[in-house]
């Protein structure tokens, strides 16, 4: 496969082209994990890869708990599906607080401490109350324990990744946090080794062709243990050559491998189109990198895409009534704004907000 193949197959493979899902939940599961560190990036994330979704469909998934956001991999804000999610906690949840020990040292949180932590939080979640992380904290300080600093975020991680908590609906413009067990219905329990080739499974089928190194890296596991995934997923799994590199993806016949159409699309910051894979250079071209993360600050813009590249990034702004989209390519000429048109109508449709101008900027 060359690179504009792959390019076309991890589209469609992700439902980005082709046929989306019904329900926000479907798509969260197919992904196995959609990244969501940003919150309102990450609705247009699942939107997108629905046939008709809304953000009003995505955020009654929320609201219903049906798809849950919490830290079940790289110590990073995902979704994942409610089944889905205490497995996928227990799968990282060791690796991570190794990793995020050293941390938690440096602020003085002890396992005394987290204790005492737990006990406040549980107390005042029990019952199915949502709050938000203000009064959360407010409840921390009246039980004497300092939030300053970096405290509070890491207390609420560590509790989200023992499977104590996760977020829950929004209040207002926050959204709340809520006890896992009160949350998400009771759901069978995976041994290590089976949930590591799960997701290995999960992986490989939505985001392939992909190589051992991306899924390793995407789900923060050892290289000899995605390796384990990958083998015990095998039976379900196709191999390719694609440029020089041994690449694997679902068996189920779909999507074909027909030249990538010249279809344009407007992604998120932090998707999965880019994000989901350690070697992005499929799709994106190295000397454009630094333009998606400017100064390499980890905050991915959205990005423009066309014949399966990331070709530019883009914008919105919110007027009274509308939205307006600019798209301001890497290089000039080759744009025009009929290209962007129906890809913008896609992504005011989602917000169910009318479409204002759509423009095209000067290069970067």
């Amino acid at each position: 496969m060359s690179a504009s193949e792959i390019a076309h197959a991890r589209l469609q493979r992700q439902r980005i082209a082709g046929a989306g899902f019904e329900t926000a939940a479907e798509v969260v599961r197919w992904m196995g994990a959609v990244q969501a560190q940003d919150y309102r990036q990450a609705l247009w994330a699942i939107g997108i890869r629905m046939r008709e979704g809304t953000v009003t469909h995505v955020e009654e998934a929320i609201d219903a708990g049906e798809i849950v956001r919490t830290w079940p991999m790289r110590g990073t804000l995902h979704f994942v599906a409610a089944q889905d999610a205490r497995w996928m906690l227990e799968l990282s949840a060791a690796r991570m607080a190794g990793k995020g020990s050293r941390r938690l040292e440096q602020l003085e949180l002890d396992e005394s401490i987290l204790e005492q932590c737990q006990q406040v939080i549980e107390r005042a979640l029990r019952g199915e109350k949502q709050l938000p992380r203000a009064r959360l904290m407010a409840l921390l300080e009246e039980a004497g324990i300092s939030t300053t600093g970096q405290r509070g975020y890491h207390i609420l991680v560590r509790l989200a990744l023992s499977g104590v908590i996760c977020l829950g609906p929004m209040e207002g413009r926050q959204q709340t946090f809520v006890l896992l067990d009160e949350w998400v219905p009771a759901s069978g329990k995976l041994a290590r080794e089976e949930a590591i080739v799960e997701l290995a499974l999960r992986y490989f089928t939505s985001h392939g062709p992909a190589t051992v190194h991306d899924f390793g890296w995407w789900a923060g596991l050892t290289v000899s243990d995605a390796k384990a995934g990958l083998e015990g997923a095998k039976p379900g799994l196709t191999a390719m050559a694609a440029v020089g590199r041994e690449c694997w993806l679902g068996s189920d016949g779909y999507p074909d491998h027909s030249p990538p159409s010249a279809a344009a699309f407007l992604l998120p910051g932090f998707d999965e189109y880019l994000l989901g894979y350690r070697d992005r250079t499929d799709v994106l071209a190295s000397e454009h990198a630094g333009r998606i993360v400017p100064g390499g600050n980890g905050m991915f813009k959205q990005t423009a895409v066309r014949c399966g590249q990331v070709t530019g990034t883009w914008t919105r702004e919110l007027r009274r009534g509308s939205v307006d989209i600019a798209v301001t390519p890497f290089e000039a000429g080759g744009d025009s704004v009929a290209t962007w048109l129906q890809p913008a109508r896609a992504y005011a449709d989602f917000l169910q907000t009318p479409l204002g101008s759509t423009t095209i900027q000067q290069a970067l």
